[in-house]
């Protein structure tokens, strides 16, 4: 008798079965990051129409040493969704400016977006140290146990809009109660603005966003050995006023079956029919304020860019009664 191979599946596949399952259909926006799509993101974050990483980094290059004296000194740095920390090094300078010794703990889901962090903060930001932790957010911050000393948690690039409100809070919550009174956080928050400024941001010219949204079928293809046809479907990016937020969708050209391979089943789609791949929610300060708030934060201060396109908000953990 001849052993059969046993091949993984991988810990999303029960997200992805459900999701195709469901109607309208969803895939998690997790998936973008493999290394990849970590790689797409960089680009996109390079485009003329992606305005949020240029605008967010001019807060952190023309506010640092203002944030840094808000923040105040003897801090850890963790990072949430880190990626490559683009961004991250201007605060981490002027932090290390206040403190003889700055640790700073990017956390991603990505293992080789984390690696070029570790790699970008060692050459510009020599002082630092930096421990990279693996994680997947849906598994919870037990990690924070492990990080020493008082704590100020980025999560930068206005990433809590892709959680729809209640989870966002959910998330934030969860985020605070591994947390000690005044650690604080330092929380992007892309803003309202026009429909003409935000469509073309997840829908660029190039079509980069559109591979990027892609990659979610081609990643199902290359590790649960899908067959979807990357031709048959096209991206879609939408603004839905009336819930404040940009929409991703991968929409199916023509009607079709999808085999799932490891998972063993079909997903049907008809034409038109769509799946839906990330929310990306816009704030007005006053939802930024209720969102913090609810999740057991004060906010203290808020910085701008010069057209109010997008916030930095620094909050801390509320004294429990």
């Amino acid at each position: 008798m001849i052993a059969r191979e046993l091949v993984a599946i991988p810990s999303y596949a029960l997200e992805v079965e459900e999701g195709l399952s469901r109607s309208p259909k969803t895939l998690p926006s997790k998936l973008f990051y493999d290394q990849r799509g970590s790689e797409l993101f960089e680009e996109i974050t390079r485009l003329p129409e992606y305005y949020l990483t240029r605008t967010e980094l001019e807060i952190l290059r023309e506010r640092d040493s203002e944030i840094a004296n808000a923040v105040g000194s003897n801090t850890t740095v963790v990072e949430l969704g880190a990626g490559t920390a683009t961004k991250t090094s201007t605060l981490l300078r002027a932090l290390a400016r206040k403190q003889i010794r700055t640790s700073y703990f990017p956390v991603d889901i990505s293992p080789s977006a984390l690696d070029e962090a570790q790699a970008q903060i060692k050459a510009e930001c020599p002082s630092v140290f930096v421990r990279p932790v693996v994680a997947d957010f849906s598994e919870g911050f037990s990690f924070f146990r492990d990080i020493p000393g008082r704590k100020l948690v980025l999560y930068l690039g206005s990433s809590i809009g892709n959680f729809d409100p209640p989870a966002a809070v959910a998330m934030l919550t969860a985020v605070r109660k591994e947390l000690k009174p005044r650690d604080g956080l330092l929380l992007g928050t892309d803003l309202v603005k026009s429909r003409d400024i935000l469509v073309p941001a997840y829908d660029d010219s190039q079509g980069v966003t559109a591979e990027f949204n892609l990659n979610i079928l081609a990643r199902l293809n290359r590790e649960i050995g899908a067959d979807f046809n990357l031709n048959a479907f096209r991206h879609i990016a939408r603004w839905n006023p009336t819930c404040s937020r940009m929409e991703m969708h991968l929409q199916s050209d023509r009607k079709q079956s999808v085999g799932l391979g490891l998972l063993g089943s079909v997903a049907e789609f008809a034409t038109g029919e769509r799946i839906h791949t990330e929310n990306s929610y816009k704030y007005t300060m006053e939802m930024v304020n209720r969102m913090l708030s609810s999740a057991g934060f004060c906010l203290e201060q808020s910085w701008f860019d010069s057209r109010q396109w997008f916030a930095l908000n620094l909050a801390r953990v509320q004294a429990r009664p």
